[in-house]
């Protein structure tokens, strides 16, 4: 299993989580397009920052204000893989929620819908999905202290968008003394919100495979103003094949409530999330909610399915032992309608072959759409596609 750890020991923006995840060894020429095809083309360079060489990432854009919907668009035009378009999306929706929790509902993003959080986000969501990692650790996030400008004039440190952001991710935090002001800002927040699979407590031991540092605009003498990321190869005593089921019964849940609840466990780190129909007491017609989760994220799962239906109580299934097969993401391309479009098709693998193939939803649904033919079509398609290069290969 391949793990990343990001130790933002300094805290994180944007910039220096792009920039951590390229030094890694993250994609850079997909990374560069991604970034460039909704902004800018970046400036990516290496810089020392107190004494440690690190990169630099410079979105070089201007700074706009936008509402979600217009940062939706522009980021599903983005030529990034979708499932890397699909996780910026989400980053953005904790942004848009951070920041109506603290100033209420607004047509615009106040601090981060300019271009250069756009461009950040695509980038450094699809410099994670060009490592293929299979699980994300962040450890305690510095957040600085004192005072910072923004547009509602002078506020305290961390901002209260980023304290909102973090609220529900479970991520550990430390606050600073008032020389360090804002370490950690509201993007840098949702990324390591949207990123993190492990909870509190850090990922499991592992050889030490790589490790990249991504540069901070500042440069202070004291302290390396960097974010360090390093990434685990790690043996069969990690829990990935360890889960908890949780279990509630609910029959007074609307299912657009229900719907809504699935996706943000999902969202929270839940490995899966499922509501069968059941049959409840007095031939109330309900539904058995179901969630998979990784031990150590039960508690804080159990709450939130709690909190979101409203029931009286969740059980938990503890350490119930899992098949688990090996996975590999491949990106293949296909030409539909004139055009070349990629696709990931995630695999599933026995023994060192391939048994199953899945074309990756979202975006095959997004190229169905552009080319007015049915999703299962180019699902078929690019799985198809993938099946003869495997057979290629093994030949």
């Amino acid at each position: 299993m391949r793990v990343l750890v990001f130790d933002p020991f300094r805290g994180a923006a944007g910039d220096m989580i792009c920039g951590a995840l390229l030094d890694l060894g993250a994609d850079a020429d997909l990374v560069s397009r991604a970034m460039r095809s909704v902004v800018a083309e970046p400036v990516i360079a290496e810089v020392k920052r107190g004494g440690i060489r690190a990169i630099r990432v410079d979105t070089q854009a201007p700074v706009v204000s936008r509402s979600l919907s217009d940062v939706h668009a522009l980021v599903q035009k983005a030529d990034a893989p979708g499932e890397a378009i699909a996780m910026a999306c989400r980053v953005f929706d904790r942004i848009a929620a951070g920041e109506a929790a603290i100033h209420g509902a607004s047509s615009h993003f106040h601090e981060v819908g300019a271009d250069d959080a756009i461009a950040e986000v695509i980038g450094a969501c699809t410099a994670l999905h060009s490592l293929s990692v299979d699980q994300v650790a962040v450890g305690t996030i510095a957040l600085g202290g004192g005072t910072t400008r923004s547009t509602h004039g002078t506020l305290p440190v961390p901002a209260p968008a980023t304290l909102a952001i973090l609220e529900d991710s479970g991520l550990a935090v430390r606050y600073g003394s008032d020389d360090d002001g804002e370490l950690c800002t509201p993007t840098g927040a949702a990324l390591l919100s949207e990123f993190a699979t492990f909870p509190c407590g850090g990922p499991p031991c592992g050889t030490l495979a790589a490790i990249g540092y991504g540069a901070g605009e500042r440069d202070p003498p004291a302290v390396p103003n960097v974010l360090r990321v390093t990434l685990l190869e790690t043996g069969a005593e990690t829990h990935g094949d360890e889960v908890d089921v949780l279990e509630t019964n609910v029959d007074d849940v609307t299912g657009e409530i229900l719907a809504g609840c699935m996706d943000s466990l999902m969202a929270m780190g839940a490995r899966d999330v499922c509501a069968l129909p059941c049959t409840m007491k007095k031939g109330r017609p309900g539904y058995l909610v179901r969630v998979i989760c990784y031990p150590d994220d039960s508690a804080r799962l159990a709450l939130a399915l709690a909190r979101e239906t409203g029931t009286l109580g969740v059980r938990c299934l503890p350490s119930v032992h899992r098949f688990v097969a090996e996975r590999q993401t491949r990106v293949v391309r296909v030409n539909l309608c004139g055009q070349e479009w990629e696709i990931p098709v995630k695999c599933g693998i026995l023994e060192g072959e391939i048994y199953s193939l899945k074309a990756e939803f979202d975006r095959t649904r997004e190229v169905a759409k552009a080319c007015g033919i049915p999703a299962r079509d180019v699902a078929r398609l690019a799985e198809d596609k993938a099946r003869r290069a495997t057979e290629r290969k093994d030949a």
